[in-house]
């Protein structure tokens, strides 16, 4: 004969396993966590993505496949699995801090705006190139890394990847242009004005006008390259005062890489790469392109704004 507290009995065990699984749960992602030193269900709260443990490397790995938009190369439609799927990887650092590095892979019209989220939420940008040849939609790879409480580090990814969503969001299919109209057809740069913002005279060309700053590095040989072997930061301008673009090149140190980058970005100016055009040189150089459009003094300030970083960062 089944006891009357039978059905109170039953339910109350019934709660009782399933708060022992819950516990058991909660310990073993706790106990999880402080093995490895990293807060692995945080990073997925705040990331929002499932990640992956590898205990023999110490790392804790979230993914997010480009799978919303079709991508071919050279007219073969390319899966996420083939080197298109983001990622961030995150391991311990130095005292309570975690360390980040990844790899977001952009469209032409996210890159500067994912580049600006990452910046602004304290992550560092590293790289910038492409790994194809002929795809359509053109498909960028930004590099990011950084050292920091793993929850600033999780947001700091969260927002690459909100960015990216907004923009595709408003235009489900990657855009073709910045949306400028065409320049004026002939170019009629002040070049007097542009030097006075740059402290040195430039060259001049049918209206067009490029100021350039040479930096020295000494190669394996021993030998010392400059500006002329092309070691320098440039900026060239075409258009008119109220409506001009410009193109080019910074010769960066490792240290000046990140300030460079936010003052170009703060002034609007896109950044389309950021590599090495040297191997063994000594001290390392870093090179980013640029483009920008604007009225003319305004963008030429926005560059000489972070030239002035270089020399605050050269005297720390």
């Amino acid at each position: 004969m089944k006891s009357p507290f039978f059905p109170l009995i039953y339910v109350l065990g019934t709660v009782t396993v399933c708060a022992f699984f819950l516990w058991c749960g909660g310990t073993i992602a706790a106990a999880a966590a402080a093995e490895t030193g990293l807060d692995t269900p945080k990073i997925e709260s705040i990331t929002g993505l499932k990640g992956v443990l590898n205990e023999k490397e110490n790392t804790f790995k979230v993914s997010k496949p480009r799978n919303d938009v079709a991508i071919t190369v050279e007219q073969v439609r390319m899966a996420p699995f083939m080197g298109l799927t983001s990622w961030a990887t995150f391991t311990p650092g130095t005292k309570d801090n975690a360390m980040v590095m990844g790899d977001m892979v952009l469209f032409e019209d996210e890159v500067n705006p994912a580049m600006s989220a990452a910046l602004d939420n304290g992550l560092e940008v590293t790289a910038l190139h492409n790994h194809f040849f002929f795809d359509e939609p053109k498909v960028y790879f930004m590099h990011i890394g950084g050292e920091a409480p793993v929850d600033k580090l999780a947001a700091g990814v969260r927002a690459i990847f909100d960015k990216v969503k907004e923009i595709r969001t408003t235009n489900a299919q990657p855009t073709k242009s910045f949306g400028y109209s065409a320049l004026p057809e002939k170019s009629s740069i002040d070049g007097d004005a542009i030097s006075q913002v740059f402290g040195q005279k430039g060259d001049a060309n049918n209206g067009m006008y490029k100021v350039t700053i040479g930096r020295e590095v000494k190669m394996p040989c021993g030998c010392d390259v400059g500006n002329t072997m092309g070691v320098n930061t440039w900026a060239a301008f075409a258009g008119v005062a109220d409506d001009a673009l410009v193109v080019g090149d910074f010769a960066v140190l490792e240290n000046e890489l990140q300030t460079v980058l936010k003052t170009l970005r703060g002034a609007k100016i896109n950044i389309v790469a950021i590599h090495q055009h040297m191997t063994g040189e000594n001290p390392r150089m870093i090179f980013l392109h640029y483009y920008g459009r604007g009225k003319a003094l305004a963008l030429a300030q926005g560059v000489k704004a972070a030239i002035n970083t270089q020399k605050l960062a050269a005297n720390n």
